[in-house]
């Protein structure tokens, strides 16, 4: 049944990059060197390691630079999206989310070596071997994880699926996301249990036990703050409204913990468990808080003029930083390559918003509006950076800045200054549509941030500060308060970045009503949350800003529901006050239409990159529907698995909440 191909692929030939010798850990592109068969396939250690590293998805692959929360609150582009106007966010008639593409690929793996497995038929070093196929566990669930954030309920599936119509109906079945999250942490555990403490390759360019723990710890916390922020409606199961319940095969489905408060306390102490093994083990990279953009005279080349925390994001060899517990290698030499140095280099194509600069607390940990704060104003980079967080004075461009650049193998040597924001983009080549500019990542290096050539630092997959971070939140969501471990590492990453530890101080001196006007986390279900839970929130974001982490976690948070009513500005730096002057007036043009370059000043001191022209769809702010929370399935899928092809009723799938069976059509509410 060919066109149920998203739910099996018929294997035929399987072909599959066999990588020989000591490259083979190696985290880099490879052309495929040999093909097999199936049945003569997976019998011995370099054929498990070949298969599962050829598994490592896009997502281990990052090319680009640390811009991943693009189209959120924090970061913004030139362009909006969709998703922010109601009625634009469509079903689409085939393709989407709905896939199994990656599942039946983990499926055909563990069905086919488990059995040799266990028979003990598979040839290699015993570790190894097992770690192998602890990999694979872990890619089963990690796709299936992408499935959960999608789409919410999901179907389970074990095995590698015949190409048979009525199997893949009856496996078309969605079980409820909570369901589906267990059959993820199951499939964690398993990767725990086989996997090395240490990748094999000793750079941890492969998979490793931390790695496990830390996305179990992940996914806990996400199932748990989901169903805790999203109970009682159509979005959890036996909520108001949820479509499960239509279905027989869900009508009495019951929680294993009883009842829904259960599941939140189960995952919430999975996420603790999980994140605690990562925190208790792994030590944060030491941030000496020297600012890598200097004078002339500085020399990169000397250990103690470099920070330990900026390089760890902008290395080519991300091994020595023990805190990175994935990265991808790339080779200049094997043409395997990165556009990250250009991103970064030339803006990206993403900055900063106003909202999150403002978010970074003042190094006394203060928020800059408190009495005593000693903020400076925003009038330019250089004063809002003055006595901030370590991470926004670290990171955040100033104009004028020299951008030191090392000696190459060559001898070359130069020092260009960090230019004017070109928010314009009259350079052509340049993409800083906030104004804000970023430099996490910045290798300083010249030669990595041409267009033409490809950069080659590393990118980073997993950092251990994710579960110093997850530990503090699901400690505080499931006891009201924060255990001593939970306050340690708060002050550890706290310290890191500069700020006073004393994080009770920050806390007193929070106005929720001031936080709500620029950071969207400062509500869930439309409501403002507690000042101990918006910091915990706060720093997760300074912390994580660009590694693509903000668009799960307002999900999860049900952070948007406020947008149904109350349309939302996206604001980047002021415009018009100071750094006016930094441009020629007769570029600064508004209120010509579609030949406008900036913001009138009428509406704001700060440039609204989507107030510049009256016909953009958002022009009046970004607003929301709760159906956006989840992905629509596509109708192709309703189709295929209905009992004539035609009547979509008939079908075991069921849509998500507020999106209708009909393709081209926007949500419902």
């Amino acid at each position: 049944m060919k066109s149920i191909a998203n739910i099996t692929i018929k294997m035929g030939v399987i072909l599959i990059a066999i990588l020989f010798n000591s490259c083979q850990e190696d985290f880099l592109n490879r052309a495929p060197l040999s093909t097999v068969t199936p049945e003569n396939y997976l019998w011995d250690e370099a054929q498990l390691s070949a298969y599962t590293i050829n598994r490592y998805t896009s997502d281990f692959t990052v090319y680009g630079a640390f811009n991943l929360d693009r189209n959120t609150d924090v970061q913004a582009t030139r362009g909006y999206s969709n998703i922010y106007a109601p009625g634009q966010y469509k079903v689409p008639q085939s393709g989407g989310d709905w896939s199994f593409t990656d599942i039946y690929s983990c499926n055909y793996f563990l069905q086919t070596v488990l059995p040799r497995w266990k028979e003990g038929k598979i040839t290699g070093n015993v570790d190894n071997v097992n770690h192998y196929i602890g990999e694979m566990y872990f890619l089963r669930g990690w796709a299936y994880f992408k499935k959960l954030q999608a789409l919410g309920d999901f179907p389970i599936i074990r095995s590698a699926l015949p190409d048979d119509k009525q199997v893949l109906t009856e496996a078309s079945k969605r079980a409820p996301m909570n369901e589906v999250a267990r059959f993820i942490i199951s499939d964690l555990d398993s990767a725990t249990m086989l996997m090395k403490s240490v990748s094999p390759d000793g750079k941890n360019n492969r998979l490793s036990k931390p790695c496990a723990q830390l996305i179990k710890s992940r996914v806990a916390l996400y199932t748990a703050t989901w169903l805790k922020y999203f109970k009682s409606t159509a979005f959890v199961p036996n909520g108001q409204g949820w479509p499960g319940k239509d279905k027989d095969y869900n009508t009495a489905y019951t929680f294993p913990s009883g009842n829904i408060d259960g599941e939140i306390d189960f995952f919430l102490s999975q996420a603790m468990d999980a994140s605690k093994a990562v925190a208790g083990s792994v030590l944060l990279v030491e941030n000496s808080m020297t600012q890598q953009l200097q004078t002339a005279n500085w020399d990169f080349a000397v250990a103690s003029d470099a920070n330990p925390y900026c390089r760890m994001f902008s290395q080519e060899d991300m091994s020595p930083y023990k805190e990175v517990l994935l990265w991808r290698q790339f080779s200049q030499a094997q043409g395997v390559t990165n556009d990250i140095g250009y991103s970064i280099q030339q803006g990206g194509g993403c900055g900063w918003t106003k909202g999150f600069a403002d978010n970074f607390l003042m190094k006394n940990g203060l928020p800059i509006y408190a009495s005593g704060s000693g903020y400076a104003g925003d009038d330019s980079t250089a004063l809002m950076n003055q006595n901030r967080d370590g991470r926004c004075w670290l990171f955040l461009t100033e104009r004028g800045q020299m951008n030191i650049v090392y000696p190459n193998a060559a001898g070359d040597h130069s020092t260009p200054i960090v230019l004017t924001p070109d928010f314009m983009n009259l350079l052509g080549n340049h993409d800083q549509p906030t104004g804000y500019v970023s430099n996490k990542g910045n290798n300083f290096d010249e030669k990595q941030g041409s267009q033409y050539t490809g950069s080659y630092v590393g990118s980073i997959v997993f950092r251990a500060v994710e579960a110093y971070l997850n530990y503090i939140e699901a400690s505080y969501e499931k006891n009201g308060s924060l255990d001593g471990t939970a306050k340690s590492y708060w002050e550890q990453i706290r310290a890191r970045a500069g700020v006073d530890t004393d994080f009770q101080k920050t806390i007193d001196a929070t106005d929720m009503s001031k936080e709500a006007l620029n950071n969207w986390s400062a509500y869930s279900a439309g409501k403002l949350i507690d000042k101990t839970l918006y910091n915990i929130r706060r720093e997760r974001s300074c912390e994580l800003i660009g590694e693509g982490f903000r668009w799960m976690d307002l999900r999860r948070w049900r952070a948007m529901d406020q947008m149904i009513t109350t349309p939302y500005h996206i604001e980047g730096f002021k415009i018009w006050g100071p750094m006016q002057y930094w441009y020629n007036a007769s570029d600064l043009k508004y209120g010509i239409g579609d030949k406008s370059t900036v913001s009138d000043p009428a509406l704001s001191p700060y440039l609204r990159l989507y107030q510049k022209t009256s016909t953009a769809l958002v022009y009046n702010g970004y607003k929301w529907a709760m159906a956006h929370y989840l992905s629509p399935i596509a109708v192709q899928h309703f189709l295929i698995t209905s009992g004539d092809g035609a009547d979509v009723t008939t079908s075991p799938i069921y849509q998500n909440p507020g999106w209708p069976i009909q393709a081209d059509m926007g949500a419902t509410f």
